[in-house]
Parts: structure tokens; sequence; C-alpha cells
């Protein structure tokens, strides 16, 4: 009861937050589409500053709902690392901030979180034995947390389609939480989905408000460092390297098969570009909400798969984790199976031309 108090007081605040948000950003930080943009009118941005304070707020009020299973150095580790990658990201939604400051700000938020919560030392492979990481842990923690603190960042290019991946995570982290009875799991789990529900009220498409990389970055570190949290729990350590990935696993696969991609083809992978395979699909034609969906529910696919190797950790259980590539693939068939009909479309029923399409038109 006390995690669902909490929770509606956080979708509550969000909801009410981003408004007030959205009022000032219409005067002080306007998104102005560009040729790379999915949007075609200028569209206030920062909503999800209102998510960090609802998040964060219900975060350190369960350290003082749940004192026993809430040690300082976990809770402020999470809170300080959050607040500098949301500082800085509320900077660069204002001033566009050089990429050196904000990855060093990421980096130095990932440090404090191995240092506060600690990293991965043990690899237990389904069906497997289990492998001592030693030094190579701490390494595939930081590089975990900055990837994903990232790749969200990079994926939030289409109305709702972080905000919904959030609700997703969020509420599977809770589930797993309960599972491994580790309430700060569960707790934060239920914020993280509760505040970005509140936001997904003005953030559903057509949007209103933008999330910005306040709010982007923020989700981003913030599921990166579940798995640490997890760590204290029994029945969810073993397994958290796989925990960690399933719940995030369309932006995870979307973003590294891009960034693979780019690097192969000797492209600037750190460049703005339009070649996710969501954005890919909004220039193909396909609009918003199929793209907002269709990811949701790839993540509710994740989500499933994580309860059920928690819940039930059988060979059959581990066999089904072969649902996760297989839906990756489908993926990658969808886009392409797409963008060859809109290819082949005839004239009349071509796709809607991009934003910058429009905006190159009309100048």
């Amino acid at each position: 009861m006390d995690h669902l108090a909490l929770s509606l007081i956080a979708a509550v605040s969000s909801y009410w937050g981003v408004a007030a948000v959205r009022r000032w950003a219409v005067r002080h930080a306007l998104d102005v589409p560009n040729p790379r943009s999915s949007h075609a009118r200028p569209t206030p941005r920062g909503g999800g500053l209102a998510v960090v304070v609802a998040a964060l707020g219900g975060w350190l009020g369960l350290g003082g709902l749940f004192p026993a299973s809430a040690p300082w150095a976990v809770l402020l580790g999470y809170a300080v690392g959050a607040a500098l990658v949301a500082g800085v990201s509320w900077l660069d939604d204002l001033h566009s901030l050089p990429a050196g400051p904000r990855l060093a700000a990421h980096v130095v938020a990932a440090a404090i979180a191995v240092v506060c919560l600690g990293s991965w030392e043990t690899l237990t492979l389904p069906l497997g034995p289990t492998v001592a990481l030693g030094n190579a842990g701490v390494v595939l923690t930081l590089a975990w947390i900055v990837g994903l603190t990232n790749a969200y960042n990079f994926m939030d290019g289409s109305d709702g389609i972080a905000g919904s991946q959030a609700v997703v995570a969020g509420v599977a982290w809770a589930a797993l939480g309960w599972l491994g009875d580790e309430p700060l799991v569960t707790g934060l789990g239920l914020l993280l989905a509760a505040g970005s529900v509140g936001f997904l009220a003005h953030n559903w498409p057509p949007a209103r408000v933008f999330l910005g990389d306040v709010g982007s970055v923020f989700l981003g570190y913030s599921f990166a460092l579940m798995p640490l949290v997890a760590l204290r729990s029994p029945t969810l350590a073993p397994a958290s390297i796989l925990l960690a990935a399933l719940p995030v696993w369309p932006f995870a696969f979307d973003a590294a098969f891009t960034f693979g991609r780019r690097l192969l083809r000797g492209e600037k992978v750190w460049a703005a570009h339009r070649t996710h395979l969501f954005q890919r699909l909004l220039v193909a034609g396909r609009s918003h909400r199929f793209v907002l969906l269709l990811y949701a529910g790839l993540a509710m696919l994740g989500g499933v798969m994580a309860v059920l190797c928690v819940r039930w950790p059988t060979p059959a259980t581990w066999a089904a984790l072969a649902t996760i590539p297989l839906a990756a693939a489908g993926l990658w068939t969808l886009v392409v199976r797409v963008e060859r009909l809109a290819m082949a479309a005839p004239s009349d029923v071509l796709p809607l031309p991009s934003a910058g399409d429009r905006l190159r038109k009309a100048a």
C-alpha cells in the first residue's frame, strides 16, 4: 500500500509538473523542427524535468518507509548520480552543451553508482556455470550504465516512445522486486512507471510537450541502475545481468544495431541522424502511434520473459528466451519491408513527407 500511495503521488505530481513546465517552455525551450526531426511544428521540450522531480522525491520517501531495506549509500548513490545527469541534461536542453561535458557527467555518475551500489562480480549463464568477472565486472558495469544512459536518449525521437518504454520497464521491475522481496526495486520501478504515466498524458501522439534530454537521460540512467539495486536480493542477483537488458531490450537493440551499422559504414557515429529503426519506420510513413505501440509490445515481451526467468527458472524458460532474438529479427524484417513498400507505392499514396522535407519545401 505504501508503494502504491507513493506511485499515485508521483503520477499526479508528474502530470501537473509537466503542465507547468510546458507553459514555461513555450516561451523559453521550444524544439524547432529541422531536417532530422520527426515533428512538423515547434514543440516545448523539457517536460521530463517533472518526471525527475517526482521520481527522486518518491525515491527519498522510500528511505523513510523502508529504513531497514534502504541503506543511505544506495539511496544517495542513485539520487546524486541521477541528479547529476539530469542537471547537465537540463542545461543541454536550454543551451546545447558540447558532447564532451555531457559524456563526462555520465561517466562520473556511473562511477558514483559503482562506488555506492556495487558492480557485477559474477555472470551466471542459463543452464551453465557461474563465471567470476573480477575487474572486468567493474568495466562491464560502467559501460552498461553509460551505454544505456545514451541509448535511451538516442531513442527518444517519436511521440510517446520513451514514456511508454519507461511504463513497461518500470512495471516489469516492480514485479521483479516483488518476486525478489526487494522493496527498493519495487518502489523505484513503480515511481518511474508512475512518473512516466503522468508525462504520457501530455506526450501521447500528437505530443504537446517533449521529454527533453533531462527526462530521457534520467530514465536511461535509472533503468541502467535497476539491476545494481537488485544485487541486494539473493533471488534477483544471480540473473541481474540478464534482467538488466530484458525490460529495455527494444531500445538497447535498436541503439546498438544502428550504432554498429553506422560504424561499419564508416559514418560519424555521434553525429545526428535519422537511421534508427524506429526513425526509418516513421520516414517510411508509419505513424507515431504505430511505432509507440510496436516498441511497447516488444518491451512487454521482454518484461514477461524477465519475470518468467525469476519465477520459473526452468530449461523451458531459458529456451523461451529465443523469442527475444527472433523478435529483434522480426523488427528488422518489418523495417525493410515497410521501406520497400513505401518505395514501391504509387505517387498518389506515397507516405507523408517528413518534417524536414516540409521545411525545405517551405523555404
